[in-house]
């Protein structure tokens, strides 16, 4: 995402379950370093640059906006993007200690990645990796015939430690017919 060597500005902004930026520039020398020269012009400024490989118009009165920070490296932390142990946590990652890492539906291979990275763990296929080592994922079960969403618990190991369960427990998830079988199977080992 980052297209600028050194200190780079970034806005943040905020969403339900945690922070994300876009490369922020306000000069023209900046835009010259990076694929957009030449396309954005002095009349743009200040744009925004997204993960996807497009830019916006900047607004500071985006009511997501929260502001500019200027950095060189990522300017989130894991916590920050993924908020950790969110009392309003429905999808996202449960480490096998029972902490969970909020994100949107969309979210969770970028979240595994950076789970991953902190953990010193390969990020060629980083869900895997976070599922080999216990974690699970709770995913949006909507198929698209169902009224409402709901929430899917999944564990790559078949597994599920008595921490997990607990905090599923504590989530409303203790119902869910593939949580029962988790504990059904693995309530013996505790």
């Amino acid at each position: 995402m980052k297209g600028v060597i050194g200190m780079a500005k970034y806005a943040i902004y905020r969403s339900e379950t945690g922070y994300y930026y876009y490369e922020y520039h306000d000069t023209m020398e900046t835009i010259e370093k990076t694929k957009f020269n030449g396309i954005i012009t002095e009349d743009n400024l200040p744009v925004v640059i997204g993960g996807t490989g497009g830019f916006f118009h900047f607004n500071k009165d985006d009511f997501m906006f929260e502001k500019i920070v200027e950095c060189d490296g990522c300017p989130l932390t894991l916590e920050e993007m993924y908020f950790k142990n969110q009392k309003e946590f429905k999808l996202g990652w449960m480490s096998p200690d029972g902490d969970t890492y909020s994100c949107d539906y969309t979210s969770h291979t970028k979240a595994a990645v950076m789970i991953a990275q902190e953990l010193g763990l390969d990020t060629k296929l980083p869900e895997r990796a976070l599922g080999k080592k216990g974690w699970l994922k709770i995913i949006d079960s909507w198929d698209g015939v169902q009224r409402e969403h709901g929430q899917f618990v999944y564990s790559l190991t078949g597994k599920i430690t008595k921490r997990q369960a607990d905090k599923l427990f504590d989530l409303g998830l203790y119902n869910n017919d593939e949580v029962k079988k988790l504990i059904a199977d693995c309530e013996d080992r505790w």
